[in-house]
């Protein structure tokens, strides 16, 4: 059984000064995904020197202070990509992908579209690029795909839906319909599988005492290749976990 844990912790030197290793002993991760860590790759390095039974991967942008991921194992992967043949992938850091002998594992790190969707038209390129990445992986294993997709898949998964609709970046159809591809090209929201009705957030805004309210988005995914589901033995959101504006998910599998 392997338990992997995403989230999006909002900048990692932060959060270790936070409760970070103190989450880490509650969820007990075999595997930990980390996205959004604003660190340089030797800074993240000396933020998480504590945890000394991880192996760990860096993907850090080359704008200092931005976008960023890392992967922190305590099982042996076969290798570690960072250099995945994706629209920004060297320059936001923001994908990775780590081998192991039954599955893939990609941690990922989706652009957000913009305040004002100055970036839409990118985001929209960049779903089309990350399905065929991800497509062409699986066709020599099964993916597992975690980490901040920033969108709303559907109207249950944020709490206003309809004045956001079109108008707010991560619930415009142009991002609807990037993760609606990549689950008509197979790959299960884990969370919705098991959970259809379920409302839960994964993300609530610093502002408006959003946290408190509840008034949250269920941005971060785990989406695996169709014939893992089976393994699956649970799924999780850990919603009473602080210290970011994103709280942490899990998959536990049998592989």
């Amino acid at each position: 059984m392997m338990k992997i844990v995403s989230w999006n912790v909002n900048g990692i030197r932060a959060l270790v000064k936070k409760d970070l290793f103190k989450a880490i002993e509650i969820l007990s991760p075999d595997i930990l995904c980390l996205q959004e860590t604003r660190a340089q790759n030797q800074e993240i390095e000396e933020a998480l020197l504590p945890l000394k039974n991880y192996r760990k991967y860096f993907n850090s942008a080359e704008k200092k202070g931005y976008s960023g991921t890392a992967i922190l194992s305590k099982s042996k992967s076969i290798l570690s990509d960072n250099f995945v043949n994706i629209s920004a992938k060297k320059q936001e850091g923001r994908i990775q992908c780590v081998a192991f002998e039954n599955f893939y594992l990609v941690n990922v790190y989706v652009p957000n579209s913009g305040q004002k969707l100055e970036r839409l038209n990118f985001r929209k390129q960049w779903d089309i690029d990350f399905l065929n990445y991800i497509k062409d992986l699986e066709k020599t294993k099964p993916v597992i795909i975690c980490g901040d997709f920033n969108v709303a898949h559907k109207a249950i998964d944020l709490k206003n839906d309809k004045s956001n609709y079109n108008k707010t970046a991560g619930y415009t159809q142009i991002e609807i319909d990037g993760i609606d591809h990549l689950i008509k090209a197979g790959f299960i929201d884990s969370f919705r599988y098991f959970y259809p009705d379920k409302i839960a957030y994964t993300f609530w805004s610093y502002r408006f005492k959003s946290r408190e309210r509840n008034t949250g988005w269920r941005i971060d995914y785990f989406l695996i290749s169709k014939s893992l589901i089976k393994k699956v033995k649970g799924v999780a959101i850990y919603s009473d976990i602080f210290g970011s504006d994103h709280c942490p998910i899990s998959l536990e599998i049998d592989v």
